[in-house]
Formats: structure tokens, sequence, C-alpha cells
């Protein structure tokens, strides 16, 4: 995040009355959500807000893409070691990842087929004894990688997909999280540079999730790593990350359901393709139709932009956008927009899938993530899901940084949930939990009864209609940005 002082106070001093009034309502006690933010919250959160609504100066989609993947710089406790995984010479990897789309297609849902490109990442692992704000040293990628591999103290893999609602940001944007997340679990992470939209659609960036994961377990030449068994492979990633991990991870479900131990050509070898040892989802997006109540009901909790302020928002063209032929999302086409990879709200099977972690706030994406949630449970799958009171979209890669002790308690157990998935996976129990936003109480939750007043029938039904009025929309170039 840009935070140099002329970037703050062209923020800032626009929104100076805003912001004098939002104090004064909250010490009278007359905001709307005084009774369970502190100021800090309060004004963090609505400053956002105001930021992410603003449409008096809007930009394009190329200058917005441009600006969120600057590189700001490496320095502090972290390695980071890039590197581009190459690409197999065979077509095997993308046959399978089509062969799947079409297989779980329900309405004869029109896509591109993605071509099959090296893969960009970063290494990212926790630098032992560096100051806050000490610079990167200046040796090789491979000495940077062998020092982080020195530093390591467990066996945890990581494979991290950032958010940004699929056009903005990139590894770089999320090193935070991701030195976090290597420091906690004393392991390492790959944190993938995937395709971003509007570039590049659906299912390109699920077939750079893929082309890593198989690159992890069987390293291309000239890789860094040793191989890595899947058991010791944990995917993860916030919002829009989160709903790419959790595509992956349906991806190697249907792969497996369709074909019994499985396996391809990659790189000369016939290599199998296991399922990892889990999921760990930071307020995941797995809804691309935006249909759910919550996106009404719980819009004062948040900064997202509502259904509706999206919809009419329309940003000058540029030549990534609108696409060329025109489409109805920015990461998909409309007739796709219920597949259950694009979509995996509409996944109907998790059967087998690995031990699942889900944090979130009484945001408005709750009731999506609840309805997953409560099928996995339903289905066998061993699920902690954790929601905390009050609290927006990814809060605690928002708030750590003003010492809110929510944000602590969910990377913490973010982190500490990863690790017992690979070191001690007999101990994950399935378990709901919701934490109190004051005193951060915590009452148990049924994770199967979640979202009890709704079926999945239903959630359907509400997802395909959005679908159909997306489709047969009078203004298509006003519904294509998610802005999430």
């Amino acid at each position: 995040m840009d935070a140099n002082p002329k970037t703050v106070a062209k923020l800032l001093i626009p929104r100076l009355p805003f912001i004098l009034k939002t104090i004064a309502l909250h010490s009278l006690g007359q905001s709307d959500t005084s009774q369970k933010w502190d100021l800090k919250t309060e004004l963090s959160i609505k400053i956002l807000r105001s930021a992410v609504i603003d449409t008096s100066d809007p930009k394009p989609i190329s200058e917005s893409q441009e600006l969120s993947i600057r590189d700001p710089g490496i320095k502090g406790p972290l390695w980071i070691s890039k590197v581009t995984l190459a690409s197999p010479p065979e077509d095997d990897l993308r046959q399978i990842l089509i062969k799947s789309v079409d297989e779980m297609k329900t309405v004869g849902e029109v896509y591109t087929k993605p071509d099959l490109f090296p893969v960009e990442a970063e290494w990212t692992g926790y630098r032992a004894g560096a100051a806050e704000n000490e610079p990167e040293l200046p040796i090789s990628e491979t000495e940077k990688y062998e020092r982080l591999m020195k530093d390591a103290t467990s066996k945890v893999t990581i494979l991290y997909f950032h958010g940004g609602a699929y056009y903005l940001f990139d590894p770089a944007y999320h090193r935070g999280p991701t030195s976090r997340l290597a420091r906690m679990t004393g392991g390492r992470v790959l944190s993938v540079r995937y395709r971003l939209a509007p570039q590049t659609a659906f299912p390109g960036a699920l077939l750079d999730g893929l082309h890593a994961y198989l690159s992890l377990l069987h390293p291309p030449p000239g890789s860094l790593h040793e191989p890595i068994p899947a058991s010791q492979i944990v995917f993860a990633g916030d919002s829009a990350g989160a709903h790419l991990a959790s595509g992956l991870m349906q991806l190697l479900l249907q792969i497996n359901r369709s074909t019994p131990s499985p396996s391809i050509q990659f790189h000369g070898q016939k290599v199998e393709i296991p399922l990892p040892a889990g999921l760990a989802l930071n307020s995941p997006w797995i809804d691309i139709t935006r249909c759910m109540p919550s996106l009404e009901t719980n819009a004062k909790y948040d900064y997202l932009p509502t259904v509706k302020h999206s919809e009419n928002y329309v940003p000058p063209p540029c030549p990534i956008w609108p696409a060329s032929p025109p489409r109805t999302d920015i990461f998909c086409e409309g007739s796709a927009l219920c597949h259950p990879l694009v979509s995996p709200l509409a996944a109907m099977d998790w059967t087998n899938c690995p031990p699942v972690f889900i944090t979130i706030g009484e945001e408005m994406l709750a009731d999506e993530n609840k309805v997953m949630a409560r099928r996995m449970a339903k289905q066998g799958v061993k699920i902690v899901w954790e929601q905390y009171e009050g609290m927006p979209h990814v809060f605690s890669l928002i708030l750590e940084l003003l010492g809110d002790k929510g944000s602590e308690m969910c990377l913490e157990s973010w982190g500490a949930n990863i690790k017992t998935m690979v070191e001690r996976p007999e101990e994950i129990k399935t378990k709901g939990t919701w934490i109190t936003v004051k005193k951060h109480e915590k009452f148990d939750v049924d994770v199967a009864g979640l979202m009890g007043e709704m079926s999945d029938e239903e959630v359907l039904e509400r997802m395909r209609a959005v679908r159909k009025r997306r489709i047969g929309g009078n203004n298509p170039e006003a519904k294509q940005v998610p802005r999430l």
C-alpha cells in the first residue's frame, strides 16, 4: 500500500468534513457502527469505503491495474526469491483443465481455452535477525532461496494466491501477509503471479494455479526447489485469491472424480495429481454473481461497493477494457457465471476434500461462505470456521496495522491451522466459532447448520437469476467490474 505523505494527503484532505462528521457521530454514539467499532476502526473503514466508491475521477482499468502492481521494494525480515516456472513441452496440463471444465458444464457455458505460459512467482520466507527496514541483500535469487531454506524451521509449503478482484495486485503487494504466514508456520510460501483479467479470462488463472501446484510436486528443469510431497502443501489466499485456491481444489477433486489415480505427462515424466494437505482461506470471494443477502444486510460493516453501485459503475474505456470481443464480466463470459469453477459457491460436491480453514468477518461475502462451509461439513469435510463480529472483508490484512487484537487473533489462527494441516492433520476436527468484536469472546457455532434458512437449490436459483439478468441487461458494459 502506498503510504507516502503526498498520497495520504490526497486521500484525506478532500474528506476532512466527512472525517469530522464521522468523529462527531461516533463520539455521540449515533453512527450505525459505533456499538461495535472503536473510533480507529470506524475512521479507517469508512475512509476506505469512501475511497472505494468514489467515482468523481474514474480511472481506466489499465491504469488502476498498473498502479496496483508497482513493486514497492523489498526490506525487513523476509526473504524473497523471484522465480519463473517453465512451461512443460507437453499439452497434457492444459488438456486436463479443459476436460474438467467441460465435464462440469451445466448449460453449455462458453469460455476461452487458455494458452500455457511460464508462471512467475515469489518464494517467500522469514529472514531471521533482520531489522524492520533492513534492505534486501545484493545476492542472486538462488542464494536468496538457499538462505530462505536455511531459516525455515518446518516443512510447511504454502501455495498462495493474492486477492484483488482478479484484475488488481500481484505477489509484491502481498508480501506482508505471505511473509507473516511464513514466519508463523516456520515454512515457505510460493506466491503466484497468475495472469490477471481482463486480459486473461477464466480459466487462465486456474491453469496458472494448476501449473504452479504441479511444479511444486514435480520441479521443472532449472527450479530452485526439490520435489515437495502433496502432504506438505496447503493452498491459501485472500478474497479473489481464496477464490482461486478454492477453484483449484475443486478442479483437483474433479480430476480425481473423473479418473482414479490420474496422471499426465509433465516435463517428460508421467506424474500423478494428488490432493494437497489442506485449504486455508481468508474472506473468500466465491460467488462471481454476487447474489446473496449479506451483500446488502452486512454492507454497513464493510467497505466493498454494493451490487447496485458496482453495476452502475462504468470505467473509462482503455485498450484492455471493454474486451474485444465483448463479454459480460471482467473475469468470464456471462454464460459461465454459475459454472462451479467460476463460482465455487455452485460446486455441489466437496467429498474427499482435505481439511479446510475459513476465516471471515461480518462482511458482505459472509452468506456465500456460510453456504459453502455448511455444504462441506455435511459432506464430511473437516472444516474449521471462524467468523469475527462486526469486521469487514479481509479485515486482518487491513486493521492489523492499527494494532487490532481481532486481526492478530485471525492471522495467528490462519497460520496455526495451516501448520496443523501439515504436521498434525489427525488433530483437525470440524469446529465453528463466533468471535465477539469487543471482548473477543468465543462462542461455538454449528457449521453444518449455517444459513439453514436457505437451501442449496435456492442458492442456485438466486445465482441463475443474476446470470439471466446480466446476460440480458440493457447496459452490459456497466455490469462487468466487481471492484472487490
